[in-house]
């Protein structure tokens, strides 16, 4: 567990500081021995438990407090005093994180709750539950503990994923469903987030009934949201109830969004199950089976997802084929708003590694193939073992071994970075498991373990694609294979790093390849921990010298990038060992106290080999005691190599640019990044310095700073001396402060910075000498405060003097700078000795004369001794000795400046600027030097019932190492009175300098002033930022040591970062929450003054100052405000409104309007006021502001009065039982009571600032001189504002109504959606008895009930009922079913049905009382005979869009449904007429108009009384002649809309006249007009995509009629025709089952419960018997086609009229629809058609006469290979093409079909039988003797990539073969007549034999070398043979570059010779370029 990472705000279970032998402690115990390493790890003394525990009763009762009063916008307040609680890592009881937990979870589902509320209650639960919530081990509540509803979530949840359309598209256009986090979350997304971490806590006898609610959900449509609801709620346990289940669902969608939820899913059930019936859930885990957890079966299907998901183009010269994105595409839209990031990579790597053990036989080779240089695979005798005796092990190198080609950088790609991610967290999982296995309390059986052999043969099958991946071209993937290098060379530290090594050696020594030698740089630094540490791998130690010397050159100022690779090399290496020099001390210590990092496998008589040394590394082997003096003798080198070091950086420093810019940096990023890479290596180098090379490095250093002055390096050569200082400080300031100061001296007295400037510029060239000095005398200063006094005179004088001569701005900011870093050095809390050992350690006799036993060294927490600089009294009184001679003058001097600050001269303001500039730099250097007191008077802001006091978060008053603290101490005082006095002066500065009026000759005055403020302010403990940046700094290095999660063990640098990041984590506690004075409040003021300026860089900084100090004091918000606005009205400078729009901008200052309702519509008031500013800049930027606004301030919820708010019983009951376990601590009484009072009146004061806010913008929007941006910017406010708690306000509703007929279309637009949603709130409203049905969607029509389905078979022969006879809408009492979410897989109890309305009830009348008025406003409008006229006027201009096809505008529509919805038959009179004319004119888009004003009418009219809908529906038909005749080319697009509109969604029964007519619709397909047909194909297919299932009681039909007409002449019908044909397939797919019991018993055993394998039910006497039969209800169709297609071949056309044969007219058709088919949703169902006419698509690639047949033929098969068929499919696919390609009398066809053969084999690597394997390589091989060159080729290619991956028993009897056929053929001359045949059938072996060669592109095989002597003496036969020998030599030296020192060695003299002749023909010169 990572119970070390303090950003996360978790205390820890586990131990972090206990020894190994308290294991039996209680998890309490645990946590409080954990946390006693942590309070020993600070210098000063912290609270106890019990006070921790008052501080967390107190937030405990806030939190219950802000709940029960339901003050949601305090909740966030207390939540990160929580987290802060939290990081201090004191234990909290088992039992209230468990109430917590609960608090959060039901909170978090309270309806309505405001979104950034729920999103920071779901953050804190996750944060409390686990820091890792993907393993049980890092959970920190166990399942028996708590127990969660799942329940609530779900009736929350449901309403997010398939949200009311008239609510939730409006509220996606505005983006109002986001929340202030930004984080692209909706609540969908959260809620499934929050059950993914909570169904640990669902109980697992919940299972069934989950499955009862989800599993009817789960259908074609909702496919996609349901998934991801099932792998989110389903508890990991009894996971053989269902598990089934969805691996039938899994393996019957074509989807990349299933893939990846469902691989997610395995990978997680792999990890939580490794244990088996062992681990945590008991009996009620997953059973161990053939391979892990899984069957034969299963493991085989989800390896070949996996694979196809890594988007690899094994075999495919076209690239990467996957069609189920594109099928995702086409899904429902409302689930693909449901998004998580899921990292396939790493479930795979979690899949495969938590399945291994051994499970099977041992393959035989596999010990010997470890051995030698072989590939670990390389088998080549037959056998049926595994790799290690491990099936997923074997599964993985499979893989490994198909895509390994791919790991090259050569052959680099979009799947690179999939590849290097793989290789990454496979190795990463594959070390947790290791580490977690050897622990005692492992609860993995010893038969389930990982064993030695495994970790070797796996890290043996990653080396090689790691080491490939190692100098890839993107640094993403080139830093994942080191990291994957780094964890196997911890796991086998003998089989990596002799390679390693000879990659690096080799990289530093080559100086023209600069991608090789950073990568080797950047290689070395991940290894340096295994390389320098002899208890990792002995035999790198040697090495370090060499290889600190060879990266040297890689310091250079023009390759930034190598320079910042080498450096962190040295920083990562001598940051485990001491510099010393060990040569000149006699041997001593014992190898004996080593001990062992790593594993040591005991009992195996197979030790790793090269233990002393690799025998196959090249490296040479050497005994322990030789290793350890070659490394002594190594280290003599040492002091040469730092000098060289010092100079090379010496030299880069002279090399840099210039200093300059605003903040006098060296150059750009580039050079600034590597001056700070080189000042870190050089702290960590000059940190482990022996005594005598310290002193040689300090004499460098000094001598280069005596002798040179560099204007370029100035600030550089500071942090190097800063360096120095830190390791002996007293040393380094004897020796250079002495020389500095004469220096300074020198310098002043001759004028340096006598010129007076007051902003930055460049230094003049005579300060370099003083610039030089004082930053050298910085560094001095930097450390060790002891050492300051003992020469504090010099120093104190020193500063006087420059803070008086110093005059130029470089000057005195540099003095500035200096007095601040001597007063950090003395008041601050820092630790001091940051060596790899403790210090006594360090300065032991023994440690410096073997301290080589020690690199490496890794230290528990418990063992670490760490020293601070904790501030002694002597420094104290220095302190306040430089306040009261440097503060206290300045005071005077800066106040007697500003008594007459108007007559100010250059000089005053000279003076003035550099005064104060030393006076804050004072204040800047002191932020722990006294512990502020907590305010007792509220904030002057909080005025008397604006809030309850008590819950107001404040900051936690822990221990943080204040210096003083007391406030009756006299040097508190002093020090308080001199810090008064400044921020006085600063306040009468800021007063004065505004008050005489800004001008450009003060700026920089104001500026400094702002500065001034921001000190006083905000320079106090630390801020959260700093904390932050420490955190994050620390998990870096801690990651970086680590080889897994949970090691204890790590450098003592990164427990002492541990320290320092705990010590600022209390500081920064308080620096939350501050209280301010009156004071405060003025400076407050000032800032916001500032804010004001009409200067744009005053302005700007005072801005970012004013953020900040917002940030901290969460009260200030409230005072800014009002100015703020002031500045926005009428009058006001430009410049004054810009500054305020941008103080309104930030985010952290907004947010406080959403929980304010007074503010947010003032704000929005003075926004919408603005239009009289006619500035272009200040309108683009209100329009800005008020977006960014709304999208974050305004959230329904967040406007929901307090007491609309439903609190469950069981989060009562829940905070009543928190309050207990808190009981010994007092609480403020009567809190609960009063937060309800203060809540109420709250309430009502916020509701009527709403009534006023809207009332505002209505007035605004209604003035006639409103522009239409700002009605625009009214109309989205009011939109947005819009609650459904209260009724809509009839001024809205009037307002919106008369801007729908305004010119402008946006704004009629937004006018119309405003409508749209009042209108539907009204509805909500009046369906809903409560307001949380109204949130919920739970609501009901009148009309509505639930219709049971005792009868399944009954009850869909009723849906399908307007399908089978004929009828028209009669008010018998039936019940129409409109919206079918259900009956997929099974059906729900009961659906959703309506009746019919009556004629005296109308649905009209039903409305709500409160509602009416905003209605009868509304209707007054509607009223107007000339309303509709002007609206269909409006509607039918000519769009500015020129786009050929016009769309149907769902706003439009929705507008008039609304409408007839909600005022039904009231206007039909008025639109009837003005909809007419429209229909049939010539006027597209008055077409378009009138089509939206119908489709909006007849989708309105769903509940109209029967006369009224009879009436509308009558005249429609009427109507539809007219329509179908106008439609042309240009306006089929929204005609088509139209009818799926009013399709879509209905009853059937409710539309039957429209069904009818569409139904008789006659199908032309050989007309002289094509468009007719199409029109009629296209209508049906809205049909038959509208009404789904129901069609399949006559698809049958029309699939007939359309396969009767599938030779159709024009392309264009053939496309419909295909989509048609998928519809209609697509609708007889339903494997309905009575109920869940019986699919979760066919998935158990059947093996095809979905019925993948067929289209549509066939009729039995058993409805719901589940499908059995295999054969598709249409193949005799396709069969027919099959038959025909032959003899229609031989009667094609002639060209040009070739296209109009018979042959190519079907078998495009068919070709389109297979095609279409591939891309859907349900692909897998094609195979069955596509079996038997596959040989005859394959032939149709040959048709070169035809390119559309050729096109769509190649297209297809490429499809087919992509799409992952049923597992009984794979074996009839492989041979139908093998049957296909060897039958074939074309080379052409052989050509074609051998790569889509391979593609094939790789999709299904896993899955394909030995059977079909031996098949494929027996055509492979038959085609190298093809006539063709190009399938000679082509085959050659496959089989070498066949041999790689399967297949290795044919090696030796192909070798043979091949050799054989080579010495048997000769070729004859040229002339003669057998020529051709011999050189044919001598090529076909050499390239056989060159297939083998190639088949181990990484390795040399023992049979390999002597095939060099077979090949070479064909090098110079004519081509093709030649070509080919080339071409492999070619390739050979291509792959086998990297390891050549290696592979070199298995050829003996001959064979290199025959392998230079190979490459370059018979030549002299040998292969040696390798």
């Amino acid at each position: 567990m990572d119970e070390d990472h303090l950003s996360e705000p978790g205390s820890p279970v586990g131990e972090s500081g206990a020894t190994p032998g308290n294991a039996e402690q209680s998890p309490y115990e645990k946590q409080l021995a954990s946390l006693r390493t942590y309070l020993a790890s600070v210098p000063y003394e912290c609270e106890t438990v019990e006070e921790m525990e008052g501080y967390l009763a107190n937030i405990i009762d806030k939190l219950c407090a802000v709940a029960e009063a339901r003050l949601w916008h305090l909740l966030a307040g207390w939540n990160e005093l929580l987290a802060a609680w939290l990081r201090l890592r004191y234990p909290m009881k088992k039992e209230t994180r468990a109430k917590l937990l609960t608090y959060y979870y039901e909170v978090s589902l309270i309806p309505g709750l405001p979104l950034y509320v729920v999103s920071d209650s779901i953050n804190m639960f996750s944060h409390l539950v686990s820091n890792n919530r993907g393993h049980a081990q890092f959970r920190y509540v166990d399942a028996k503990d708590l127990q969660l509803d799942w329940k609530p979530l779900w009736r929350v949840l449901r309403k997010d994923i398939w949200p009311w359309k008239r609510l939730s598209d409006l509220s996606s256009i505005y983006h109002l469903a986001v929340d202030a986090l930004q984080l692209g979350q909706n609540k969908s997304n959260l809620f499934l987030y929050l059950a993914e971490c909570s169904k640990y806590y669902y109980p697992s006898t919940e299972i069934p009934e989950m499955l009862e609610t989800f599993i009817p959900l789960v259908t074609k449509d909702t496919i996609l949201a349901m998934v991801p609801v099932l792998t989110s709620f389903l508890p990991m346990r009894n996971v053989h109830t269902y598990s089934p289940a969805l691996f039938s669902i899994f393996e019957s969608f074509n989807s990349h969004i299933i893939d990846a939820r469902m691989i997610g899913f395995a990978g997680e059930l792999a990890e939580e199950h490794v244990a088996g019936l062992a681990g945590d859930a008991g009996e009620q885990g997953m059973r161990w089976r053939d391979v892990g957890v899984w069957t034969q079966e299963q493991w085989t299907f989800l390896i070949g997802k996996c694979l196809g998901n890594m988007n690899l183009p094994m075999g495919s010269p076209k690239g990467v084929h996957n069609t189920a994105a594109l099928a995702d595409a086409m899904g429902d839209r409302n689930s693909t708003h449901i998004k998580k990031a899921i990292n396939i990579g790493h479930s795979f790597a979690k899949l495969i590694v938590y399945s291994m053990a051994v499970d099977g036989p041992v393959r035989p080779d596999t010990t010997k193939s470890q051995e030698t240089n072989k590939s670990p695979h390389a088998s080549t005798t037959t056998s049926n073992g595994f790799l290690a005796g491990s099936k997923g092990l074997d599964s993985l190198s499979k893989i490994i071994t198909s895509a390994e080609t791919f790991f090259h950088p050569s052959n680099s790609g979009v799947w690179t970075l999939n590849l290097a991610n793989f290789l990454h967290r496979l190795t990463t999982e594959f070390c947790k498991r290791w580490k977690e296995e050897q622990e005692s309390k492992c609860k993995t059986p010893i038969t389930q373990r990982l064993t030695p052999e495994i970790r070797r043969s796996f890290v043996i099958t990653l080396r090689t694609p790691a080491l490939l991946s190692l100098f890839a071209k993107d640094p993403i993937s080139m830093g994942m294979a080191q990291a994957a290098l780094r964890t196997m060379a911890l796991l086998e530290p003998n089989l990596i790093m002799p390679q390693l090594l000879e990659r690096a050696y080799s990289g530093l020594e080559v100086v023209n390849e600069t991608h090789r030698t950073t990568a080797v740089l950047s290689m070395l630094s991940t290894v340096a921990l295994p390389l320098v540490s002899s208890r990792i791998w002995r035999g790198g130690q040697k090495h370090l010298v060499p290889l600190l010397d060879l990266c040297l050159p890689g310091i250079d100022l023009n390759d930034p990038t190598k320079t910042i690779c080498a450096t962190m090399f040295i920083c990562a290496a001598i940051q485990h060992i001491k510099v010393g020099d060990l040569s000149i001390h006699a041997v001593s210590g014992s190898f004996a106290d080593e001990g062992a990092a790593m594993d040591v496998d005991s009992g195996d008589s197979h030790l790793p080999l090269g233990h002393d040394g690799d025998a196959t590394s090249g490296l040479p082997v050497y005994s322990k005691e030789e290793e350890r003096a070659l490394t002594r003798d190594s280290t003599a080198g040492f002091a040469d190599w730092l000098v060289s070091l010092f100079r090379r950086v010496f030299a880069l420093y002279e090399n840099l640019p210039e200093e300059g810019g605003k903040r006098n940096t060296t150059g750009g990023k580039q050079e600034e990044s590597v001056l700070k890479s080189i000042k870190n290596t050089l702290d960590v180098v000059c940190l482990h310095l022996s005594d005598p090379l310290f002193e040689l490095v300090l004499k460098v250093v000094y001598d280069y700073a005596t002798t040179n002055a560099k204007s370029n390096a100035v600030r550089a050569f500071g942090q190097l001396v800063a360096c120095l200082a830190r390791v002996k400080p007293e040393e380094t300031l004897d020796k250079f402060l002495p020389f500095c100061t004469r220096q300074i001296l020198e310098e002043l007295k001759h004028g340096a910075s006598s010129e007076r400037t007051n902003s930055s510029h460049a230094a003049s060239p005579s300060d370099t000498t003083l610039h030089w000095n004082m930053t050298i005398l910085r560094g001095c200063l930097g450390y060790g405060g002891p050492a300051l006094i003992k020469h504090k005179d010099d120093i104190l004088n020193l500063v006087e003097t420059l803070v008086e001569k110093t005059k130029s701005e470089r000057g005195f900011s540099s003095a500035g700078r200096l007095l601040t870093r001597v007063l950090h050095t003395l008041s601050g809390v820092y630790p001091l000795n940051c060596r790899f050992v403790n210090l006594d350690e360090w300065n032991s006799e023994d440690f410096n004369q073997n301290h080589d036993l020690h690199w490496g060294r890794m230290y528990h927490p418990s063992d670490i001794k760490t020293e601070w600089h904790v501030p002694n009294e002597e420094e104290i009184t220095f302190i306040l000795q430089i306040l009261d001679r440097i503060s206290e003058p300045l005071s005077t001097r800066l106040s007697a400046l500003l008594e007459n600050t108007p007559s100010w001269d250059n000089v005053a303001r000279n003076d003035f600027c550099r005064f104060l500039y030393a006076l804050r730099a004072i204040w800047a250097g002191l932020p722990t030097l006294i512990q502020e007191m907590p305010e007792k008077t509220p904030d002057p802001c909080m005025k008397d019932g604006e809030c309850i006091p008590e819950l107001i978060p404040t900051a936690l008053p822990v221990k943080a190492g204040f210096v003083l603290t007391d406030p009756q101490d006299a040097r508190y005082q002093s020090v308080l009175k001199h810090r008064k006095k400044y921020g006085q002066l600063v306040h009468a500065a800021a007063v004065a300098l505004q008050g005489n009026g800004e001008s450009e000759d003060q700026v920089d005055a104001i500026v400094g002033v702002s500065k001034a403020i921001e000190v006083y302010l905000l320079e106090y403990a630390v801020t959260q930022s700093s904390y932050v940046s420490l955190a994050k700094n620390y998990h870096m290095a801690k990651e970086a040591n680590r080889s897994w999660p949970r090691q204890k063990e790590n450098s003592r640098l990164v427990f002492l970062k541990r320290a320092q990041v705990y010590h600022t984590a209390r500081l920064s506690l308080h620096g939350m929450n501050r209280r301010r004075t009156e004071f405060d409040v003025l400076l407050c003021n000032d800032l916001i003054d500032l804010s004001l300026s009409p200067y744009t860089r005053l302005r700007r900084y005072g801005q970012s100052v004013l953020n900040t100090v917002c940030s901290h004091f969460k009260l200030a918000r409230t005072s800014v405000y009002q100015p703020i606005l002031k500045a926005l009205v009428r009058g006001s400078d430009p410049d004054r409104m810009k500054g305020a729009l941008y103080v309104l901008s930030n985010k952290g200052i907004a947010s406080l309007a959403r929980s304010e309702q007074s503010l947010l519509g003032s704000t929005f008031t003075a926004l919408l006021e603005c239009q009289h500013q006619e500035k272009p800049s200040v309108q683009k930027l209100v329009a800005t502001v008020h977006h960014d606004l709304l999208k974050l301030c305004v959230d329904e919820g967040s406007l929901q009065s307090a007491k609309s708010y439903n609190i469950s019983e069981n989060l009562l009951n829940t905070l009543h039982r928190l309050r207990g376990d808190f009981s010994q601590f007092s609480t403020a009484s009567n809190l609960v009571e009063r937060a309800q009072a203060f809540a109420t009146v709250r309430s009502d004061v916020e509701d009527a600032y709403y009534e006023q806010m809207i009332t505002s913008v209505v007035e605004i929007a209604k003035r006639p001189a409103t522009h239409w941006r700002y009605l625009q910017m009214a109309i989205r406010c009011l939109i947005s504002v819009l609650r459904r708690d209260i009724p809509p306000q009839p001024a809205v509703g009037q307002l919106l109504a008369e801007v729908t007929t305004k010119s402008h279309p946006a704004t009629r637009s937004l006018a119309q959606r405003g409508m749209s949603k009042i209108l539907a709130l009204v509805k909500v409203r009046s369906f809903s008895s409560t307001i949380e049905q109204a949130w919920l969607q739970e609501w009901k029509n009148p009309l509505a009930y639930d219709v049971p389905i005792p009868d399944a078979e009954v009850f869909v022969e009723g849906l399908r009922k307007p399908f089978v006879q004929n009828g028209e809408i009669v008010d018998d009492g039936q019940v129409y079913v409109d919206k079918l979410n259900t009956g997929f897989i099974s059906w729900s109890p009961s659906v959703r049905g309506y009746r019919i309305a009556t004629e005296d009830a109308p649905l009209s009348s039903a409305w709500e009382q409160g509602s009416r008025p905003a209605l009868s406003a509304i209707d007054s409008v509607l009223r107007d005979d000339s309303y509709f006229q002007s609206l269909i006027s409006l509607w039918s201009q000519e769009a500015e869009s020129k786009k050929a096809e016009l769309d149907l505008r769902p706003d439009n529509v929705v507008y008039v449904k609304s409408l007839a919805k909600t005022f039904e038959q009231a206007y039909l009179g008025q639109m009837i007429p003005n909809i007419a004319p429209l229909l049939s004119d010539a006027d597209r888009f008055k077409q378009r108009a009138g089509a939206e004003f119908l489709a909006g009418l007849l989708r309105g009219s769903k509940h109209w009384p029967l006369s009224a809908k009879k009436h509308l529906e009558d005249w429609f038909i009427g109507q539809l002649s007219v329509i179908f005749a106008h439609i042309r080319p240009d306006t089929i697009r929204f005609w088509e809309d139209f009818f799926k509109t009013v399709l879509e969604g209905i009853d059937p029964k409710r539309n039957q006249a429209l069904v009818d007519w569409l139904l008789v619709l006659p199908f032309e397909f050989n007309t002289d007009s094509a468009f007719t047909s199409i029109k009629a194909l296209t209508l049906f297919s809205t049909l038959a995509d509208s009404m789904g299932f129901r069609m399949s009681a006559i698809s049958g039909q029309y699939i007939n009629t359309l396969l009767d007409n599938a030779d159709t002449n024009y392309a264009e019908i053939r496309s419909h025709l295909a989509t048609v044909l998928k519809l209609l397939v697509s609708s007889e797919w339903n494997p309905w089952y009575p109920n869940v019991s019986a699919f979760l018993s066919a998935c158990q055993s059947k093996f095809d419960p979905l019925g993948l394998r067929r289209v549509v039910r066939l009729h039995s006497s058993s409805f719901f018997l589940p499908p059995h039969i295999r054969n598709a209800p249409h193949l005799h169709r396709i069969e027919e086609f099959v038959d025909k297609l032959p003899i229609w071949k031989t009667e094609r056309f002639a060209p040009p009229r070739v296209a109009q044969s018979q042959y190519d007219k079907v078998s495009l058709t068919l070709l389109t629809w297979i095609w279409t088919e591939g891309h859907s949703p349900n692909a897998s169902s094609i195979f069955p058609y596509v079996l038997p006419i596959l040989p005859e698509i394959l032939r149709m690639t040959e048709l070169s006469d035809n390119p559309d047949l050729q096109m769509y033929s190649s297209a297809v098969l490429f499809v087919i290979s992509a799409v992952t068929p049923p597992q009984e499919f794979i074996a009839k696919v492989a041979d139908a093409l093998i049957c296909t390609i060897k039958t074939s009398s074309s080379w052409k066809i052989r050509l074609n079909g051998l790569p889509v053969l391979m593609v094939f084999f790789y999709k299904n690597l896993i899955s394909f039988t030995e059977e079909s394997a031996s098949n494929l390589t027996d055509v492979v091989v038959e085609c190298l003797g093809d006539e063709n060159v190009e399938v000679r080729e082509m085959a050659a290619k496959i089989l070498s990539g066949l041999l790689r991956c399967s297949q290795r028993q044919s090696i030796i009897p192909l070798r043979h073969r091949f050799v054989a056929d080579v010495r048997r053929h000769k070729l004859p001359r040229r002339q003669e007549a057998g020529y051709a045949d011999s050189l044919r059938a001598l090529h076909s072996a050499i390239l056989g034999i060159c297939a083998l060669v190639e088949s181990f592109p990484y390795s040399v095989e023992p049979w390999m070398p002597p095939l060099t002597e077979v090949l070479a003496p064909h090098a110079s036969d004519p081509p093709p043979i030649s070509t080919t020998i080339r071409k492999c030599a070619s390739e050979f030296k291509k792959t086998h570059q990297d390891t050549w020192h290696e592979d070199q060695q298995a050829f003996d003299e001959d064979q290199s010779q025959a392998l230079s002749n190979m490459l370059i023909g018979t030549s002299y010169y040998a292969f040696n370029s390798l």
